[in-house]
Parts: C-alpha cells; sequence; structure tokens
C-alpha cells in the first residue's frame, strides 16, 4: 500500500495531522473524509509520500546525489539544510517511483530463506540486513530496508507489512505481518514459503497443460485458415471457369472459402469483440466470483483446481490456528488465500456465521457451505472429534498435494491425446477434400488444355 498525509483544520482553527495507508489517492481521500466526519474536522489536504531526487553540497566538496522518500519537496530540504548541506535543487522523481510487484522467485526465496535462517536462531533483523546485502531485486531490497528500519523504530509488524502489500502480495504480507506476533514465526514462514511454492509450481504446470495445446490449436487454425482461403480457391475455381461439375466436399468447401474471404471483417471483430468483452469482465469481481464457481465444474482441471484450492486453505489454517488469535479469523484468512472467489465467499458468508450466530461446530459448519469435498469433511470430523484439527488439516494439505500433482501428470497426458486427436481429424478432412479434388476430370480430353490457353 502506499502512504498518504492527511492534513486538516479544526472548527477551532487548529491544524491536524495522520499518516494512513491506502492502495491509492482514491481510497486515500475517501478515508480522509470518513475521518474528517468521525473526528469532525476539515481535510486540507493530502499528500502523497513520493521519491524524490536531489544534489547537495558541503563546502568546495564535490556535488552529491540521492534519493529520498518525502510527502513535500520543503521537507526534504529543510532536513538536508539541517545537516549541514547546501541544497542545489530539490524536485520529484517522475519515473519508476511507483512500488512494484516483485518476480514470485524473488519472494519465495525470501520467505524460504528467513525460514531456515529462523530455525537457526538467527535473529530476525540480521537476517533482514543480510538479505538487504544479497537480493538482486532493487524493489524488494528497498522494500527490505523499510521494513527493516521500521521494526527498528518499534512500529506494528502486521502494519508494516501491510503497508508493502503491492510488492508481496496481499496473502504473503498478511502473513509476515502476523508471524511476529504468532509466538512460532519460523513455523508460519516456512508454512508460508511451501505455500507460495506450491501456487507457483501448480501454476507453472498449469500453463504448461494448457498453453502449448492452445497455442498448438491456434497455429493449426490458421494454417486450415490460410489454405481454406487462397489455396484451394485457386484450384477449384479453376475447374468452375471450365464448367466441370464439382464434387460435393469440393464444392461445399469452395462455398465455405467464399463465405470466409467475403466476411474476413466481420469474423475477425465477431471473434475479437466478444474475448475481449468476456475477459473485461472476468477481471472484475463479480466475473472473478461467477468464473471460480464454474470452473470447479468443468471436467478434468475443474476437479484439480478446487482440491489445490482446498489444500492451500487447509495449509493456511494450519499455519494460523490456535496460533493468530481468534479461530474465526484464522478461517477467513484461510479463505481469502485459497484463490477462489467462491469459496471465499461460500465460507464467510455461510459457514462463519453459522459458527458465530448458531453456535455450530467447524465441520457442520463447513459442510453447509457447499465448498468441501466429502474426504476433507470426513478428516475435519475426525480432527474435532479428536482434538487434531490443526494436525488433520496438514494431513489433508499434503494428501491433496500428491493426488493433484499426480493428477495434474494424467491430465497434460489427456490433454495432449486430445489435441493429436483433433489434428488428426482435421488433416484427415483436409486430406480427403484434396484427394477428392485431385480426381476431378475434365468432360472432353482437350477442354483443360484449351483453358490454359486461353489464360496465356
Amino acid at each position: 500500500m502506499l502512504e498518504y498525509r492527511i492534513e486538516g483544520v479544526t472548527p477551532s482553527g487548529k491544524g491536524v495531522a495522520g499518516v494512513i495507508n491506502a492502495e491509492n489517492l482514491k481510497s486515500a481521500k475517501q478515508r480522509a473524509q470518513e475521518m474528517a466526519l468521525e473526528k469532525r474536522f476539515k481535510v486540507t489536504g493530502v499528500l502523497e509520500r513520493v521519491v524524490f531526487i536531489y544534489r547537495v553540497q558541503k563546502g568546495t566538496d564535490k556535488p552529491i546525489d540521492g534519493e529520498q522518500k518525502a510527502f513535500t519537496k520543503d521537507e526534504v530540504r529543510q532536513a538536508l539544510e539541517k545537516m549541514g548541506f547546501r541544497v542545489v535543487y530539490v524536485r520529484k522523481k517522475l519515473f519508476g517511483t511507483k512500488p512494484r510487484k516483485v518476480p514470485s522467485i524473488d519472494i519465495v526465496t525470501f520467505v524460504r530463506v528467513s525460514a531456515d535462517l529462523m530455525r537457526q536462531k538467527l535473529p530476525f533483523n540480521e537476517i533482514l540486513q543480510l538479505l538487504v546485502d544479497d537480493t538482486p531485486n532493487p524493489t524488494l531490497r528497498d522494500t527490505l530496508k523499510d521494513i527493516n528500519l521500521e521494526l527498528k523504530q518499534g512500529k506494528d509488524s502486521e502494519k508494516v507489512f501491510l503497508k508493502h502489500s503491492i510488492v508481496f502480495g496481499k496473502f504473503t504480507a498478511n502473513m509476515l505481518g502476523l508471524a511476529s506476533k504468532s509466538g512460532n514465526m519460523a513455523e508460519i514462514y516456512d508454512s508460508t514459503a511451501k505455500f507460495l511454492e506450491r501456487n507457483s509450481e501448480f501454476k507453472r504446470n498449469l500453463k504448461s497443460a494448457l498453453i502449448m495445446p492452445m497455442v498448438t490449436l491456434l497455429v493449426l487454425f490458421l494454417a486450415v485458415l490460410f489454405y481454406i482461403g487462397y489455396i484451394f480457391p485457386a484450384t477449384a475455381e479453376a475447374f468452375e471457369k471450365m464448367k466441370i461439375d464439382l464434387p460435393p466436399m469440393t464444392k461445399a468447401s469452395l462455398e465455405l472459402s467464399r463465405w470466409i474471404t467475403g466476411n474476413i471483417w466481420l469474423i475477425i471483430i465477431g471473434t475479437i469483440i466478444p474475448v475481449v468483452a468476456v475477459g473485461r469482465f472476468f477481471s472484475t469481481e463479480r466475473g472473478k466470483f461467477l468464473l471460480d464457481k464454474h470452473i470447479i465444474s468443468i471436467p478434468v482441471l475443474g476437479n484439480l483446481l478446487h482440491k489445490t484450492a482446498i489444500e492451500i486453505f487447509c495449509r493456511v489454517f494450519y499455519a494460523l490456528y490456535s496460533g493468530s488469535g481468534e479461530n474465526i479469523d484464522v478461517i477467513k484468512m484461510a479463505a481469502e488465500a485459497c484463490g477462489n472467489k467462491y469459496m471465499e465467499h461460500q465460507i464467510k458468508t455461510i459457514a462463519i456465521p453459522m459458527m458465530i450466530q448458531k453456535g455450530k461446530g467447524l465441520t457442520e459448519s463447513f459442510e453447509a457451505s457447499g465448498v468441501f469435498t466429502k474426504t476433507a469433511l470426513s478428516r475435519f470430523a475426525s480432527g474435532a472429534e479428536t482434538g487434531t484439527v490443526k494436525h488433520t488439516a496438514l494431513q489433508l494439505a499434503d494428501y491433496y498435494e500428491k493426488e493433484t500433482t499426480y493428477r495434474l501428470k494424467n491430465a497434460i497426458e489427456v490433454i495432449q491425446i486430445m489435441i493429436s486427436m483433433i489434428i488428426m481429424v482435421v488433416l484427415t478432412a483436409l486430406t480427403i477434400v484434396s484427394s477428392e479434388t485431385a480426381m476431378v476430370r475434365p468432360k472432353t480430353p482437350g477442354s483443360f488444355l484449351q483453358y490454359i490457353m486461353s489464360v496465356f
């Protein structure tokens, strides 16, 4: 999140100021107005903390260039002047000021190395300093510097990490922020690293299962389109000009070719607009909810995605259960982390209210949500009876990890077989049409020669 300073004035004329974190300026202004109504003051400004570049000089020494985050240019100037520098200039940095999300491999490395060093009893501030010195990514390096500095100042760890959720991702920032308060910091870091590694591996395998087949089908479609729209008509139209009766498949293919070439722009527009519209819709909250609701029902991959979401839920549940306050908050955070908006909605709106308002048990509430498998419900019921819910969640996560990994390999093989069959059917159809066209003969032996002579 970005940092903003709210400035205002009370009805008595006294100035007030405060710092908040928000995702963007619009959200910051909205929160500022809410605070103004609650605290009864008038907002006079909302300033974002940005990067300023400066050049200073002390005496006749060589000028020094640097960067500093601040809310205003005057803050940087005054701080440098108090240090005895003569300020040459201070100006806002125009490019590269917004925090960017770091590649997942760098985040996984940071969390995994931190967990391993914690198990070796190394203090967390020393771990951060080691990683600051060794991290190649500049965004992550600067983020770790800020975190280390703010933690040394005694700031709340949860707020410190959540402020950098753009860099880490909301879930990771939440988990790392809670780790310092939990009493089992190394375990939560280890579970977070395991989650990130599993999530990254699953996405990589899923891409390998879908991207290559989609590229293959696209290339096949373009090749068929080129054949039908350009190569085939040149031959078939020559027979038509000689007034030769075309066989049924050749005639149908020629009509299809003429329809495609005559309506090519309508086909392109009719293909692109729906794809863009669907993509835009699925990027909205409503679209993500509907996609996640129905995607778990599709053959082969739907079952894998569903069980992977349950695995992630159980892994986060295990990491935080009885270690970060109320269990309701743990269930809520696990639901948010599972990566499926529909599951998250069902757990938050059905399971959690049943536990809070009706006093129902964990297993009964999970069953009412309708998003857990029979295996998961059975294991949670067993864990609730024996008092080993936390350990049961880990067992369930490990079980689904092994099952989904094995089934994904099988799914990739099934998809590859299906793509091969589609390619075989298309090529067979093209071969039959081409063979039929090759069998066409002129009505009289000299007609084809006369046609060639007329062309030249």
